[in-house]
């Protein structure tokens, strides 16, 4: 039976289990993962600042903005909120609400 090998979306989020291997340290995509799963409500915060620039007219949404957003809004701030995952937060958002794809610049990613 043939296999269809497409190329996964740009915007896909690599495996969402960690990719560790005995001796090595944590990807920036293993940080992310654990952060996430720890910190949940910072992907919320995230999607209604989006919605709500989106509805405002914006027609492009920066995450590094936004992440200044959610540092403002959480009184103590986020431990741990690495201007490294705003790449995996877009990532995240725009497989979460495709139609919002193209008010976010990605990238190829380079590294896991």
């Amino acid at each position: 039976m043939p296999t269809s090998h497409a190329p996964a979306a740009p915007y896909a989020l690599p495996i969402s289990r960690p990719s560790l291997r005995a001796g090595s340290r944590p990807t920036l995509t293993d940080r992310f993962l654990a952060f996430d799963a720890e910190h949940p409500y910072v992907y919320r915060i995230l999607e209604r600042l989006t919605a709500d620039r989106l509805a405002a007219g914006a027609t492009r949404v920066g995450l590094k903005a936004l992440f200044e957003d959610v540092r403002w809004q959480l009184p103590g701030g986020v431990r741990g909120l690495n201007n490294s995952f705003t790449a995996l937060y877009a990532r995240k958002l725009i497989e979460d609400h495709p139609h919002w794809a193209p008010a976010f610049e990605l990238r190829r990613r380079r590294t896991p």
